[in-house]
């Protein structure tokens, strides 16, 4: 599960600060990992938002309750509320109750949203592999990438292609509208 992070305190100016030299390349990855999503979610077609799809993709490791939700999105419950409908409407999540506590909406992937998100990931997968084809192999530190993954509390690639693998709400579920 990745950790949310508290909202920034803006106030007023922008001031261009440089950042120490680490923190400052992962500052400039995470340009380079937007346009990534931006252009992999275009080329398969996806009918969803960036956001929309980071819903998804929250929803990998199982269904949460909205309230849950809205809190690793880092959105109000109306914010996520609305934008499960407008998943559920496309058929990539379904609502439901559990037994044991009927009053919490509950919201997971159908297998519908479990392909899209496979199909985006893998296209991510494919473009960096392209991007990065004329890397020496010394030119890379896994190890670094691997210890901040950890740090923030987010699965390497192959724990989360095993919780994608199970990631589909199973049995029968009561769906509202």
């Amino acid at each position: 599960m990745t950790i949310q992070s508290e909202p920034m305190a803006i106030d007023g100016e922008v001031r261009g600060e440089p950042a120490d030299e680490f923190v400052g390349a992962l500052v400039s990855l995470s340009r380079v990992m937007v346009a990534v999503a931006m252009r992999t979610l275009a080329r398969i077609d996806a009918d969803v938002t960036l956001q929309q799809f980071r819903t998804l993709v929250v929803l990998v490791p199982g269904p949460q309750r909205m309230i849950d939700l809205a809190k690793l999105l880092g959105v109000q419950s109306s914010t996520a509320t609305r934008m499960c409908d407008r998943l559920a409407r496309k058929g990539l999540v379904a609502r439901h109750e559990r037994e044991a506590d009927r009053r919490a909406a509950w919201v997971g992937l159908t297998v519908a949203g479990k392909e899209l998100v496979g199909l985006g990931m893998r296209a991510r997968q494919h473009e960096l592999e392209r991007m990065l084809a004329d890397l020496r192999p010394g030119d890379t530190d896994t190890g670094a990438l691997v210890s901040v993954l950890r740090v923030v509390g987010e699965l390497t690639d192959e724990a989360w292609w095993q919780q994608w693998a199970e990631s589909v709400v199973e049995g029968p579920a009561e769906v509202r509208r």
